[in-house]
């Protein structure tokens, strides 16, 4: 109890997470800069893909067109990813339009 684990050489396990290297930015990424999540960029982005890397967009408002996705995994095959709704915001098909099916269109709505 209380003994530092140890790895396989038998030296004491260091944290996995090093810190940043000097030539990286402290500044949180601002829109249309380059990332690699989402905690990379300042609030209101997340971290996209927008062609073969990512970016940072912007979270999508009330009334935005979000994407929906049908099955679990679908997102990484996109090329031009949105981010999610806003918090309180949920990606909802328009009802407007006829029937449910009519529309793929979905946009962002209060819940």
């Amino acid at each position: 109890h209380g003994a530092a684990e140890l790895d396989e050489t038998g030296t004491e396990a260091l944290p996995r997470r090093t810190p940043a290297p000097a030539w990286l930015p402290t500044a949180k990424g601002e829109e249309g800069d380059f990332c690699l999540r989402s905690s990379d960029c300042a609030a209101g982005l997340c971290c996209a893909r927008h062609f073969w890397s990512k970016i940072c967009k912007p979270v999508l408002r009330e009334g935005q067109v979000c994407t929906r996705h049908r099955r679990k995994g679908s997102h990484g095959l996109e090329i031009f990813q949105r981010c999610q709704c806003a918090e309180g915001l949920a990606c909802r098909g328009q009802r407007e339009h006829g029937p449910a099916d009519a529309s793929r269109l979905h946009t962002c709505q209060r819940h």
